[in-house]
């Protein structure tokens, strides 16, 4: 029987859980200097990779500036209008500076834009941000 202490699972999984927490905040701050690249999403990932491996990671990440939509996606799956608009916009322009730029095969052209379309559909079927400027159904 081996007598050394080896590091156990769950302290390696929060180690890795920890790094890809770090991994998706450094590329949510890179989403919001660059005009075409997502955001919100990076630091919805974050979020869940910190909520498995660091509470006080989690707490800040909740308290930034980023925080209210992360509750938004957390607690009803919803996205702002605003958010929506961006995300399909910026997804449109993606598509068409991949047509210009690429000049990919028709085959290509297509599949990528089946992709983009059933990533477009789910983003504006997520349910509007709750309470943020429409009033509640339940008239309260």
């Amino acid at each position: 029987m081996n007598s050394t202490p080896s590091p156990s699972r769950s302290s390696l999984r929060r180690a890795i859980y920890i790094c890809l927490g770090l991994l998706m905040v450094g590329l949510g701050i890179i989403g919001a200097i660059l005009p075409l690249m997502p955001t919100t999403i990076f630091f919805i990932l974050a979020a869940w990779f910190f909520s498995r491996s660091s509470p006080r990671l989690e707490a800040y990440l909740m308290d930034s500036r980023f925080g209210s939509s992360l509750r938004d996606w957390r607690e009803n799956g919803a996205i702002s209008r605003k958010s929506k608009m961006l995300a399909l916009v910026g997804m449109l322009a993606g598509y068409a500076i991949f047509l210009v730029t690429a000049g990919p095969s028709l085959l290509l052209a297509i599949i990528v834009g089946a992709f983009i379309l059933a990533c477009a559909a789910y983003v504006a079927s997520r349910p509007d941000s709750a309470g943020r400027s429409e009033p509640d159904e339940s008239g309260g």
